[in-house]
C-alpha cells in the first residue's frame, strides 16, 4: 500500500518538529536526513498521480516524467520539481565526510514540495497543455538549439563511400 504525498509531508514535518516532551532519540541531522527521505517520496508519489491521470505510459521512466513535465505541467513547475528533486536526492545521500542537513534546509525543501503537491494536484484536473504537435524526426524541435529555422534539424547521410574510404 502506497502511502499518499500529503501523509508523507506530515510525517517529515512531525521529524523536522517533534512535539514537545517526544523523546528526542535521534540527532537532528539524522531526522533531517529522514525527513529528506520522505519528502522525495513523496514528490515521487505526486508526480506519479499526476501522470497517472495525464497519460500513464509516462509512470513507467522516471527520468522522462521530468524531462516532459515542462510540455504538460509548465516550464516553471518543471523547474522546481527537478531543482527539489536533486536538492532532496543529493541529502538522501550519507557522505562520510559531509555534516548531515540542517532542519532548516529541509524545512525551506518542505514547503517547496507542499506546494509542488498543490500546483500537481491542480495541474492533474486540468487540461494538459500537451507536448509539442507535429513530429520530430530527429535532432532537436526548438529552432534556437537548432542552429535557427533554416537550418536542418538533424544532418543527412548520404549512401555511398565516406570521406575516409578510398575509391
Amino acid at each position: 500500500m502506497k502511502a499518499l504525498p500529503e501523509r508523507l509531508v506530515a510525517d517529515a514535518d512531525r521529524l523536522l518538529l517533534p512535539p514537545a516532551g517526544a523523546a528526542q532519540g535521534l540527532a537532528p541531522g539524522l531526522r533531517a536526513r529522514a525527513a529528506a527521505v520522505l519528502l522525495r517520496r513523496a514528490l515521487e508519489d505526486a508526480l506519479d498521480t499526476y501522470w497517472r491521470q495525464v497519460t500513464p505510459r509516462m509512470t513507467r521512466v522516471g527520468k522522462h516524467r521530468m524531462l516532459c513535465l515542462e510540455w504538460y505541467a509548465g516550464r516553471d513547475t518543471a523547474r522546481r520539481c527537478r531543482t527539489t528533486w536533486a536538492a532532496l536526492s543529493a541529502v538522501c545521500h550519507y557522505r562520510t565526510y559531509e555534516l548531515p542537513p540542517a532542519p532548516a534546509e529541509i524545512r525551506i525543501r518542505l514547503e517547496e514540495v507542499t506546494a509542488l503537491l498543490a500546483v500537481l494536484d491542480a495541474g492533474s484536473t486540468a487540461a494538459p497543455a500537451g507536448p509539442p504537435r507535429g513530429r520530430v524526426t530527429g535532432g532537436s524541435a526548438l529552432p534556437e538549439a537548432s542552429g535557427g529555422a533554416d537550418r536542418p534539424a538533424h544532418r543527412v547521410l548520404k549512401d555511398g563511400p565516406g570521406p575516409t574510404d578510398e575509391e
